[in-house]
């Protein structure tokens, strides 16, 4: 941006105007400010309910083209064709878009610049992974990853392949939790002595009926590197084209053991990162972490170096998913249009704004800015694979039943080999994750 006051307008006009409806893509006025010189064609790999909130969202920025997209779903391909079709029809402009069922069809494409990977976390690492060796920059949607070992090859990929990856925690982008951060960081609440970050328990092993598959729906490419689960419609929840409806619910893999990591990751991956964040620990970590129910610990509890705790427990009556800092002079909380404080001077003056979360909030514009300026963006892969790591920890404490002991420098479990067992997990056959 040339400069300060431009930089604000944009930020405030992307945030009033990014939405989505069930009719599709809204057009929206192109942001200025970039080098006119500076295209970026972006493909998608994923097409389900969160990547149309960030597809609604990349379109929309001046510059970036979208070419391309891949889902294992056919019905989610013709969706995506038919609303990127139709927005730049509307702006009295055309896109040759093109769709495909595997992702390496669309890495393979030298005119791709970026790829935005919303799929399911059990193919975060291998996906970003492949996207990194074939030139590509990538926005990933958090957690990071699914295993502890796939984050830190992923980080070591990032950076030996020389390009930009960018986190999908969009809150570090949110006003309120950037004032939340600073008041914390500059010691306005006096030492921090607590921090608490409600997100909801860990996952649960599968339980869902067999229900018949789709037969637009390739399962064995949706499994991918997972061990087999039969299909339920919850897992990859079903669209329709006419009329037009979209999903009904979030796709419900995140809340089984086989395929995600529950609340723990899910929420931890937001409301952890905060408290990762305010704490000054994105590039370490917590060096204890005790599960829910162990002795006299009621909540998960994350233990640091430095005396600091931090619990997955309610701040409040209503249990608001969100974040709780307290210091010796005052607290704070903040979520996702939520603020309560124990003084009205910690009150953040911010303009109230509407819109799904994904779009509202201008992180996605970071990122493009971020490559284009070949600069880490607002979150970089170590700060994701921190934050994911926290996640996990603390289902690999669930699981185990008992408190792990962490080591943040050499990120490795301190004198623990069955927690060691957890750092990875076993792919199906045909399937390797990279090592650097």
């Amino acid at each position: 941006m040339s400069n300060q006051k431009s930089n604000k307008l944009t930020r405030r006009s992307f945030i009033n105007k990014s939405f989505i409806g069930a009719a599709g893509l809204s057009v929206m006025p192109a942001f200025k400010g970039f080098s006119a010189n500076d295209n970026l064609n972006f493909g998608f790999i994923g097409m389900g309910q969160q990547a149309m909130f960030l597809l609604n969202g990349f379109i929309n920025i001046e510059g970036v083209k979208v070419v391309a997209g891949c889902d294992v779903f056919g019905i989610k391909r013709t969706r995506f064709e038919n609303r990127v079709n139709d927005f730049y029809t509307k702006k009295g402009t055309s896109v040759d878009v093109k769709t495909y069922e595997r992702y390496q069809d669309l890495l393979a494409r030298p005119d791709i610049d970026a790829v935005v990977i919303a799929v399911p976390d059990h193919w975060h690492a291998l996906i970003a992974i492949d996207a990194l060796a074939a030139g590509k920059d990538v926005y990933l949607e958090k957690p990071l990853t699914f295993t502890i070992k796939e984050g830190q090859e992923l980080v070591k990929a990032v950076r030996k392949y020389d390009r930009i990856l960018g986190v999908g925690s969009q809150q570090r982008s949110d006003p309120a939790f950037q004032h939340a951060v600073k008041l914390v960081h500059d010691g306005e609440l006096g030492d921090i002595e607590k921090a608490y970050a409600y997100v909801g328990g860990p996952p649960k092993p599968y339980d869902l009926p067999r229900e018949i598959l789709p037969a637009d729906l390739n399962w064995d490419l949706w499994l991918g590197p997972n061990p087999y689960v039969h299909y339920n419609h919850e897992l990859a929840p079903p669209i329709s084209l006419d009329p037009p409806k979209n999903e009904q619910i979030w796709g419900a893999w995140r809340w089984y053991k086989e395929m995600g990591g529950g609340f723990t990751t899910d929420w931890g991956a937001h409301m952890f990162d905060i408290v990762q964040w305010g704490l000054k620990m994105d590039k370490s970590g917590p060096v204890e972490i005790i599960p829910a129910g162990y002795n006299k610990y009621e909540y998960l509890t994350y233990k640091y170096a430095n005396g600091i705790t931090m619990t997955e427990e309610p701040f409040n009556s209503k249990k608001t998913k969100g974040v709780k800092f307290v210091g010796k002079d005052g607290w704070i909380e903040v979520s996702r249009g939520f603020w309560n404080a124990s003084d009205k001077k910690y009150n953040p003056n911010l303009e109230k704004e509407s819109g799904p979360y994904e779009t509202k909030i201008p992180h996605q514009l970071n990122f493009v800015e971020s490559v284009r300026a070949r600069k880490d963006p607002q979150v970089p892969v170590e700060t994701g694979h921190r934050t994911c790591t926290v996640c996990t920890l603390g289902n690999i404490a669930y699981d185990l039943r008992r408190p792990v002991k962490w080591n943040p420098a050499n990120e490795k479990f301190v004198d623990d080999l069955q927690a060691e067992l957890y750092m990875h997990r076993q792919y199906r056959k045909g399937y390797k994750l990279t090592e650097f």
